[in-house]
């Protein structure tokens, strides 16, 4: 068996990044970055009030109390979007709103609530100190500083900032051409009806729903029997369309498996035996000739087991990253967090565990606990309707005890607007 960074490290190896797109702001919501971008304006691009009241000279307020207010001559009424710069002398004030460029012989804004509202004439009861309650021009950045890094994800408060710092639009990462195929003459629709030995195609929905929720655009979705010559038509029809093809099934030691028998001989796809619980059986490669023409680059191929929990877990650990690499994602895995077991259960011998998990946050920390009642099981799907994330349990771990501390992966989809 090989480890599961060995595997890791040939699906990077291949995943190179995808052409890029220039796109509106909008339609860059979720997508990663091909670009670093510098602010192009003063962020803010005027020195402007964080208050509704009134821009005045600091000195004429400096002794305004409710005993001894000061009285000024309201000499201009600024709105938020106003170009004017009224002049203001020595006992002068001008009625500002949130936003608006201030005056520049002003130094100070009095809240409206420090005063009694007047429009032609002010009363003030507080002082304001020189620069209060005044945002200043490029005080959060600079024409020219960085704003955004490339292969980090357009998310909303990224693409908020670009708007603010002159952008319309933005480049990024093509989106990943995937298909899948789900293999299995036991394989039926959801919602058939089941005869003996048939088992609803769950896999295929599975499969499809995440490479979408990470960033991917699905070019198909097929189910195929165990016939050889079946799934060699599927992938005859998609090698030409596709970036990546993900099947499931087919890739273990069987009798009946035709991933294995179809794309073994020429070495495209390598099979391997991963020291991983569930996802044991992997294969992975790039489909070359005759799939594609003399020269051509092919689409990349994953083999993953069809156990529904041995393909979940399979996608999380090699597909995923594989797709954020295609996109020029700075980073392509997901942070793994310290959690205690709130109950205990049993690992594998010799393979490292990917547990679907429920992970809480409570007073004392993140705890986790197992998402299905049995404990670890690759057939145990409908377990992954209550799991948030999975745990990762090292190989010479013999069992988790309730209160040890396992290493947790939080479940979070790449997906963007689709607008």
């Amino acid at each position: 068996m090989i480890e599961v960074e060995t595997q890791l490290a040939r699906v990077l190896g291949e995943s190179r990044q995808l052409p890029s797109d220039t796109v509106a702001l909008a339609a860059a919501h979720g997508r990663y970055l091909a670009e670093s971008l510098v602010s192009r304006y003063a962020l803010p691009p005027w020195t402007n009030s964080a208050m509704d009241g009134y821009a005045v000279r600091s000195d004429d307020v400096a002794a305004a109390s409710p005993e001894t207010p000061v009285i000024l001559d309201v000499v201009a009424d600024l709105p938020a979007g106003t170009a004017s710069d009224p002049s203001l002398a020595s006992g002068q004030a001008a009625r500002i709103m949130t936003g608006a460029p201030v005056p520049a012989d002003a130094d100070a804004i009095v809240p409206v609530e420090a005063t009694d509202g007047g429009e032609r004439r002010v009363r003030i009861t507080a002082p304001a100190k020189r620069g209060v309650h005044i945002r200043s021009a490029g005080e959060d950045r600079q024409p020219g500083d960085p704003l955004v890094t490339a292969g980090s994800r357009g998310s909303a408060e990224a693409l908020s900032a670009l708007a603010s710092a002159g952008y319309g639009t933005v480049s990024v990462a093509r989106r990943p051409r995937v298909a899948v195929i789900a293999t299995g003459s036991e394989l039926v629709a959801p919602g058939e009806a089941l005869e003996r030995g048939q088992i609803p195609d769950s896999n295929s929905l599975l499969i499809s729903s995440l490479a979408i929720e990470h960033g991917s655009e699905l070019v198909d979705v097929v189910r195929v029997s165990d016939e050889v010559a079946e799934l060699e038509a599927a992938l005859q029809a998609l090698a030409g369309r596709c970036d990546v093809i993900v099947l499931t099934g087919g890739v273990s030691m069987g009798a009946y498996d035709p991933v294995k028998e179809l794309l073994s001989p020429g070495g495209q796809v390598r099979f391997e035996k991963v020291a991983m619980q569930p996802g044991k059986p992997q294969g992975f490669g790039r489909l070359a000739e005759p799939w594609v023409g003399e020269g051509e680059l092919g689409p990349l191929v994953f083999g993953l087991p069809g156990n529904p929990v041995s393909a979940w877990v399979s996608f999380l650990v090699f597909v995923r990253p594989c797709l954020r690499a295609l996109q020029g994602a700075s980073v392509v895995e997901d942070p793994r967090l310290s959690a205690r077991a709130e109950t205990g259960w049993r690992t594998p011998p010799g393979r490292r565990q990917y547990l679907p998990a429920r992970i809480r946050t409570t007073e004392s920390g993140v705890v986790v606990s197992p998402a299905a009642a049995r404990g670890s099981g690759s057939h145990l799907v409908g377990s992954l309707a209550d799991a948030n994330g999975y745990a990762i349990v090292d190989a010479r771990v013999e069992r988790v005890e309730e209160g040890d501390v396992v290493q947790v992966v939080r479940l979070m989809s790449d997906v963007g607007a689709r607008l």
